[in-house]
């Protein structure tokens, strides 16, 4: 069986509409995670704590496929 991991980080960005880091430096890693079932619950929790701040954004980086990146894997895929 193929590992899954996924890495959840987030910050601020310098734009709500944008994907772009005000400071790179000053990045949230969270935590690296086996399945996506529990980066969600991880990324879910950050989120909820910055819900007030319209420039702070969290991700989940689906590191597994930076390995593997012949074999694409769909969303469905991911929770099972």
């Amino acid at each position: 069986m193929t590992q899954r991991l996924h890495l959840v980080f987030g910050g601020e960005l310098t734009d709500p509409s944008r994907n772009v880091f005000k400071n790179v430096a000053d990045i949230h890693i969270v935590g690296m995670y086996p399945d996506y079932a529990s980066a969600f619950a991880a990324w879910k929790g950050e989120a909820h704590k910055t819900v007030d701040n319209a420039h702070m954004r969290y991700f989940i980086a689906h590191i597994h496929r930076l390995r593997d990146e012949e074999s694409a894997a769909s969303p469905t895929e991911e929770l099972g």
